[in-house]
């Protein structure tokens, strides 16, 4: 359940979401961009380890000192629910004023 990750989490899944297969530090430049802060590298892989182990994400080996990273579709589902949720929150919010 995506509830029970990180919010670091959560955001590699959502970022690894746009992207085809990146390797680690392609999944790292993205981050960063799109945060606009720098991710620490040990912080990285060691999140994605756990994604791995939950089975939200799928590791796979480039070339002999690459891995790439890809959603598995139970992480795609997941992700996509998670999604959702926070669409029909962010819709239920009252309009301005309507006290």
């Amino acid at each position: 359940m995506l509830a029970d990750l990180t919010g670091f989490q959560r955001d590699l899944l959502f970022v690894l979401s746009g992207m085809e297969t990146p390797s680690g530090s392609e999944l790292m430049s993205e981050v960063e961009r799109s945060q606009d802060r720098p991710v620490l590298h040990g912080r990285l892989y060691t999140n994605l380890d756990e994604l791995v182990e939950a089975g939200y994400i799928e590791k796979g080996e480039l070339d002999g000192r690459t891995n790439y990273y890809a959603l598995t579709d139970d992480g795609y589902e997941k992700l996509r629910a998670r999604h959702e949720w926070e669409q029909e929150h962010l819709e239920a919010r009252p309009a301005a004023g309507a006290d």
